[in-house]
């Protein structure tokens, strides 16, 4: 119970000094679970905690605009890359497909709102999959199928949203970064996914580096 109690009071301090908040639950002593989720939360901050002091409030906010204009339709949370808004395949494309559907539009115009608000920033676009094999769409393997998603949703922000393509970097991950298990329908469905990451600006030149070694091999053309 000392143990637990010391790790959560270390842990509050560090949320503290990010400038997030937490809610954390009431009995005492913490279980296991409690911990683990803390411990999640903040590998989650800890890219604010590390930027300056002027970049990390425009992530916060950010965040924020996104939850208000896009909260419904996506997920909306930091990581170790920065913010991330996750939107499930079902959002933006049929079954198999890479073009974007109609529906979409309105989803990515929200989107859109939030990052024209923060041009110095750079962005990210990940396509994911499940690790269902191709079958019959046609796409060579699941990471082209996910390097031409995310292509399509760049080119949706750069071209009817005017955000300026040098600003975007797109790669596609396939079935390498699963969140969930590819076991299940429901998990499958989780997988398959794009998320538009809110970049430090510090990191738009490894990061690109990084997405070029990705998608090395892969391709978007049918």
């Amino acid at each position: 119970m000392r143990l637990a109690v010391r790790v959560g009071v270390g842990c509050l301090a560090l949320l503290q000094a990010a400038g997030c908040a937490i809610n954390f639950a009431k009995r005492s002593p913490w279980d296991i679970q409690k911990l683990a989720e803390l411990s999640d939360q903040l590998e989650q901050f800890k890219s604010l905690a590390e930027l300056k002091g002027g970049e990390a409030d425009e992530l916060r906010r950010a965040k924020g605009l996104m939850e208000a204009g896009v909260g419904e339709d996506a997920k909306i949370g930091y990581d170790e890359r920065g913010l991330v808004t996750r939107l499930l395949d079902q959002v933006l494309f049929d079954s198999g497909k890479a073009e974007l559907r109609r529906s979409a539009y309105p989803v990515l115009d929200k989107v859109a709102n939030v990052l024209k608000e923060f041009p110095n920033q750079p962005i990210g676009v990940e396509g994911h999959s499940d690790n269902q094999p191709i079958k019959h769409s046609g796409w060579a393997s699941n990471k082209a199928l996910s390097i031409a998603r995310a292509q399509a949703v760049a080119d949706y922000l750069s071209e009817r949203q005017s955000i300026r393509r040098d600003q975007i970097t797109t790669v596609g991950h396939g079935e390498e970064q699963p969140i969930a298990d590819n076991d299940s329908k429901a998990g499958r469905q989780q997988n398959r996914r794009v998320e538009i990451v809110m970049l430090p600006q510090a990191s738009k030149g490894s990061y690109r580096a990084d997405a070029d070694a990705v998608n090395r091999g892969g391709t978007y053309v049918k």
